[in-house]
């Protein structure tokens, strides 16, 4: 299959023109007719992930974070960033990245939080003002994080429990909650803080994000309970959205593999 043929799956529900102005979603390195033969997905694009691609014969990498963010200056090899594009290119790997463009699809990075909860019947929580360039893809519903209910309230503390099996997350920081028993559940993934006042605003009890700073904590305690964890844990299912995208449309002798060299960068002592 072309690799122009699998962006045009990806960006039929993540189109860029639904990224931030600030990010670099799309393709990184390679040709856009270029066969591909298998596809490596992933969260982050390093070194040990590009190694990973060459050792399953995969000349697609296909990741959330882009590897590219700012204008590069030199490839000489001195930093991972430039140690993974030589790879790529003398390996003949193409490197495309859905970030903030598959974040602001419903049943993207957040919905499938929701999802991993239990809660199927939710709605975004932000949605700017965005023209009507934005939507030159068709009416999907677009915006930045998610709120829905569980089935049933839960205890807060159950609910910290569930949250922290279900995403497998070494650690979670949170604010007291307001009431014993929550139920409307808001979530952003990766470092959404800047979006409590809408989870706050919507009536939700909880809002689960991540990267949170301590005075974010501080503005939150008594207003809402907010639940920060390690942003690639809250981002990781977008491997599994990317999968579920592509399985159905790709030939046989073009498999997906889900990284196993991708993990989260941060260690807790």
């Amino acid at each position: 299959m072309l690799l122009q043929e699998i962006i045009h799956i990806i960006e039929s529900v993540a189109p860029l023109s639904y990224q931030e102005t600030w990010d670099n979603s799309g393709l990184q390195v390679g040709n856009p007719s270029a066969d591909i033969r298998a596809a490596l997905l992933t969260t982050d694009v390093t070194e040990s992930v590009v190694s990973e691609a060459i050792s399953l014969g995969c000349n697609l990498i296909i990741s959330h974070h882009p590897l590219l963010f700012r204008g590069v200056k030199h490839i000489c090899g001195n930093t991972p960033q430039e140690r993974c594009i030589i790879q790529a290119i003398c390996h003949d790997i193409a490197i495309y990245s859905a970030h903030t463009s598959m974040d602001a699809y419903i049943h993207g990075v957040s919905g499938r939080m929701a999802e991993q909860l239990g809660i199927t019947a939710y709605h975004i929580l932000s949605n700017p003002q965005w023209s009507n360039s934005k939507l030159s893809n068709g009416p999907i519903e677009h915006g930045l994080g998610v709120i829905g209910n569980l089935p049933a309230p839960i205890p807060f503390h159950d609910f910290l429990s569930m949250v922290k099996t279900r995403f497998q997350a070494p650690y979670l920081r949170y604010t007291r909650a307001l009431t014993p028993e929550v139920q409307t559940i808001a979530l952003c993934g990766g470092a959404g803080a800047e979006f409590a006042e809408e989870a706050i605003a919507q009536g939700a009890d909880v809002f689960i994000t991540a990267d949170v700073k301590y005075h974010e904590m501080q503005a939150a305690d008594g207003r809402i309970a907010l639940v920060d964890m390690d942003h690639w844990v809250s981002e990781h299912f977008t491997r599994n959205i990317f999968q579920d995208l592509l399985q159905p449309h790709l030939p046989a002798d073009c498999p997906t593999y889900i990284s196993t060299a991708d993990q989260s960068p941060v260690n807790l002592l």
